[in-house]
């Protein structure tokens, strides 16, 4: 398009570069066009109270002259604003700029730390499973013990076809319709594909073909993932019709790992909470209660043992709240480690997919069929996964947070009791102190972030079509959002980099640290600087709900964590137990 034609290349020329066009062009036509880019300009010009009124947003005052001087930038800023938004940005499309976190595995030259400098024969070793052995030579003939069965188990049945990745499918299909009416866990069913698939893998096996430790395993995807042929809904009314004509990554590499998708499970709406358009899924500990969110349904269905295992996403919480909540096990990978390519995005720069099963292993044997670069995320990459076997936990050094262990709440005893029990398994914890940032502050970037991902949703008002419509929800949280300067965006991000150099400093030479889940900074910290978290449950409440800790690993140092939390978990049940449904 040519500047005569272009008015925002015309005015940019007309200021920028006048004295150019001065020597070529007749001075009475010169004129006749400034004069009339002036009406132009006076005709949409903002007034001067609204910018005095704007700057206290950002936390300034300017003078009249100021304000004056600066009235046609401020206008051109808001035409630029409209010419963008005229654009068809689809949620699909990431910004231009990527979010890499921090870490010595990702800085060359840096020394190695952690499992794989303790133990470089660790960074060799591929993902074996612990538990095949123990799995009893049949399944067992009670439904209860057999719906809570861990995915090992179920996984050496099948390979030794004493159980067929058919007949499982069946079982929980029917196991996620009886419960649904109660924990509300569910939004579609996937059954058509999931039998092809199942009866696929069982041809397979017959065959003596096996796609891994995963062949034939039922599970579920968050309805933030997308599944060619099914609605993917984001738990939103806005959405409920929604259809992606793709499967998400994940998915796509759980389906080459052989695993059988059997529904797409409850989210808060747009990833919030445990409310979405039809009900507020449950827990199934107190089925009067909300089972957390945002990775709603999928934590209730594992927990209730709906479904061997489920994925999830995280952004500040979303898989280590209702893991929490509902005595799951959790793990929220590094940020990139599991490309996000065919799911929803609310922050680009600090969505994560991970898993909820019944134990750190079942996760450990997910993570290891669904992580590495994908070319349509472009945060994603492929790094290799350090494992670390559970007797090998005591040759690398291991750190926890002692003020967060030095509450008076009656949960505060179960994390106490996670300390004792990982020094009698051999460990040695050294104290650790977290950075000192305003890490609360920071989070204007998740805010910004996922106003822009939803603008659409709050120029066109259909935000009002949300069921929670309270100060804390999306709907307010995106107009607020819509006011953020974009000079505190870019300085929170880089707020944010001074946390991750932090953040390795408080490290040092550990591998991770323990810490109570949702005590101290934590929690928002390794959601900022991408720092993988394990959540596994310790104990129950008085009134018969879970508590939970956590494990936090260096950045990619999730082969080391899954062996802590497995070290813990092999000197405990509480994992083991089960509601009574």
């Amino acid at each position: 398009m040519s500047a005569s034609n272009d008015p925002s290349r015309r005015r940019f020329l007309g200021r920028g570069a006048a004295l150019g066009l001065a020597l070529v062009v007749a001075p009475e036509l010169l004129r006749a066009q400034t004069e009339a880019e002036v009406t132009e300009d006076q005709a949409e010009q903002v007034a001067d109270e609204v910018i005095a009124r704007a700057a206290r947003l950002a936390d300034l005052e300017f003078t009249p002259a100021e304000i004056e001087l600066m009235r046609a930038s401020v206008t051109e800023h808001l035409r630029n604003l409209r010419a963008i938004r005229a654009l068809a940005l689809d949620n699909s499309v990431p910004p231009a700029t990527v979010f890499r976190p921090h870490g010595r595995a990702l800085v060359p030259g840096l020394p190695r730390s952690g499992p794989e400098a303790a133990n470089p024969a660790g960074a060799r070793r591929a993902f074996r499973h612990g538990s095949w052995g123990n799995a009893p030579a049949r399944p067992p003939r009670d439904e209860e013990a057999l719906a809570f069965a861990p995915v090992a188990h179920l996984s050496r049945w099948i390979h030794e076809r004493k159980i067929g990745c058919l007949e499982l499918t069946e079982f929980y299909l029917e196991r996620l319709r009886r419960l649904d009416p109660t924990l509300h866990f569910v939004i579609h069913y996937t059954e058509e594909r999931a039998r092809v698939q199942a009866m696929e893998r069982d041809v397979e096996i017959r065959r003596g073909r096996s796609r891994g430790p995963l062949h034939g395993i039922p599970w579920g995807a968050k309805d933030l993932l997308a599944v060619r042929g099914y609605p993917t809904t984001w738990g939103a009314q806005p959405y409920r019709e929604q259809r992606i004509d793709t499967d998400a990554a994940a998915v796509r590499r759980l389906d080459e790992a052989g695993a059988v998708l059997l529904a797409k499970t409850t989210v808060g709406a747009l990833a919030w909470g445990d409310v979405w358009f039809g009900e507020k899924t449950r827990n199934p500990w107190n089925p009067e209660q909300g089972s957390s969110g945002s990775s709603a349904g999928s934590a209730s269905a594992v927990a209730a043992g709906a479904l061997p295992f489920a994925l999830g996403t995280e952004t500040l919480g979303s898989i280590v709240s209702p893991s929490s909540r509902c005595g799951a096990s959790g793990l929220r990978p590094t940020f990139g480690r599991v490309s996000r390519a065919g799911c929803m995005a609310l922050s680009w720069s600090m969505d994560k997919i991970g898993v909820l099963a019944r134990s750190a292993e079942d996760t450990a044997m997910v993570l290891a069929a669904i992580h590495g670069a994908d070319e349509d995320d472009p945060s994603s990459r492929s790094a290799p996964i350090h494992w670390l076997a559970p007797e090998d936990a005591g040759r690398v050094r291991w750190g926890y947070t002692p003020e967060a262990f030095e509450r008076e709440e009656a949960e505060a005893e179960h994390d106490r009791r996670v300390l004792e029990v990982l020094r009698v398994q051999g460990l040695e914890l050294e104290p650790i102190r977290l950075p000192d940032l305003p890490v609360g502050d920071m989070l204007v970037v998740l805010e910004a972030e996922a106003a822009a991902a939803f603008d659409e949703l709050t120029r066109t008002d259909r935000d009002d079509e949300l069921v929670r419509q309270v100060e804390q929800a999306w709907p307010n949280v995106f107009r607020a959002a819509q006011l953020v300067p974009a000079v505190q965006f870019i300085q929170a991000q880089r707020a944010r980099t001074l946390l991750m150099r932090a953040m390795e400093e408080s490290l040092g030479e550990l591998a991770g640290y323990v810490c109570p889940s949702f005590a101290g900074p934590t929690l928002a910290i390794t959601n900022l600087t991408g720092h993988p978290t394990v959540v596994v449950p310790n104990g129950f409440r008085e009134d018969g709900t879970p508590t939970s800790i956590s494990f936090v690993g260096r950045i990619d140092g999730e082969g080391a964590i899954l062996a802590l939390a497995s070290v813990y978990q092999r000197a405990t049940d509480w994992h083991r137990r089960h509601p009574t449904l």
